[in-house]
């Protein structure tokens, strides 16, 4: 018996179906497409060629799709043909009444690019205004502490609001000219320095004098005052600087009296600790903080509960965690513009911690190299261990 030769076989089929090569053609399948997409495009539309209808109790078979014996665009002389009810008529819409292939132009492509952007934007504005809202400000308790805190800071802050009227400026010939050779190589001008530490005294007196003012302070043990002190004082020194810096003359005003620039400070004797000054003054010249954020930045690194050999460390800590919560309320209150503008603002507490470590290492060595009768007592009494 003949055998006949399978649907399947690709080289069963007629040879205008089939590539040379013996390969079998691809049909277009658009009908198939077409009438799943379109509400009339069922097996049972007249539109359809009969082979494309079902009859009641047989289906669509794999026989009547395009590229079947039984599809019209499949039959022998019909090579390279659609199906009649998916030709696209005018205007791109369909024979069968299906939905027209939709093609963005480039200016539509940006202009929805655009718009997605946009909603983007707004939906983190809204998101963050949503933040804000729910956000606690101070509570009554807390602005009596805050109060206090500003007002112990404006009593002890030299100059005050007037600093840049009262200010001075340090002779450039000052700082300029290096003498004393120190062992990491850096210079140290002895008449720069001299002058540092004409200021140096009143400017830990009026730290001292701002820790006296806040009630938690006052009620720890002596020991541990004197230990807060040490630890914080070249941190406050530091900040009160920083805060007073002017972009315009690239200057810090030390004390709220005298003016100096970054080489200054630095043959001055507080070497890289100066470019940490003033690269901090640089930075928080963007946050504009006002005297009562300053104020309780101050109280903050006063209540450092890691300080060695700290007695009432949990009470401490406490109070650190009374100002920090009074702080961010604060912060809440005052709706900077400032993305992350708390935890940025925090990230200073390290910079300036960082600060104080480095100008105890650098006070060894200026110890050792500057005349002991150039340092203030109450200076030697702070920094010495």
């Amino acid at each position: 018996m003949e055998q006949k030769p399978s649907t399947l076989d690709p080289l069963s089929e007629p040879e205008d179906t089939r590539w040379l090569d013996g390969k079998r053609k691809r049909k277009s399948s658009q009908c198939l497409v077409k009438s799943s997409m379109s509400g009339t495009g069922s097996p049972q539309d007249p539109r359809h060629p009969p082979a494309l209808r079902s009859t009641p109790g047989r289906p669509v078979s794999l026989q009547d799709t395009p590229g079947s014996p039984g599809h019209p665009a499949s039959s022998p002389g019909s090579a390279g043909t659609a199906c009649p009810a998916c030709i696209p008529g005018p205007g791109g819409v369909p024979a069968d009444g299906g939905l027209p292939a939709v093609v963005l132009d480039d200016s539509k492509r940006v202009a929805k690019r655009k718009l997605i952007e946009e909603n983007r934007e707004r939906r983190r504005k809204e998101e963050m205004i949503k933040s804000l809202q729910h956000r606690p400000n101070p509570s009554a308790e807390e602005w009596e502490l805050i109060h206090v805190v500003t007002e112990a800071h404006r009593s002890t802050n030299a100059q005050g609001s007037h600093w840049k009227q009262k200010r001075k400026f340090l002779p450039e010939d000052i700082g300029q000219s290096p003498m004393a050779s120190m062992p990491d190589g850096d210079k140290v001008d002895l008449e720069a320095f001299s002058e540092f530490t004409k200021i140096i005294t009143p400017a830990i007196t009026r730290v001292v004098d701002f820790a006296k003012k806040l009630p938690m302070f006052s009620e720890l043990p002596c020991e541990d005052q004197i230990i807060l002190l040490k630890g914080c004082c070249m941190e406050i020194m530091s900040l009160r600087a920083a805060v007073r810096y002017d972009p315009e003359s690239e200057t810090l005003t030390l004390s709220g009296e005298m003016a100096v620039k970054r080489e200054q400070l630095k043959n001055g004797g507080l070497g890289v600790v100066s470019d940490a000054i003033f690269d901090l003054g640089k930075s928080l010249s963007a946050f504009n903080l006002d005297d009562t954020e300053v104020a309780l930045l101050q109280a903050v690194l006063l209540m450092s509960s890691d300080r060695t050999g700290l007695i009432c460390v949990e009470k401490i800590e406490k109070c650190q965690e009374t100002y920090l919560l009074a702080f961010e309320h604060y912060i809440n209150y005052r709706k900077h513009n400032i993305p992350h503008f708390w935890p940025k603002l925090l990230m200073k507490v390290t910079d300036l911690r960082m600060i104080g470590a480095c100008h105890a290492s650098r006070f060894l060595h200026m110890k050792v190299e500057c005349p002991t009768e150039l340092f203030p007592p109450l200076f030697l009494e702070v920094f010495e261990d």
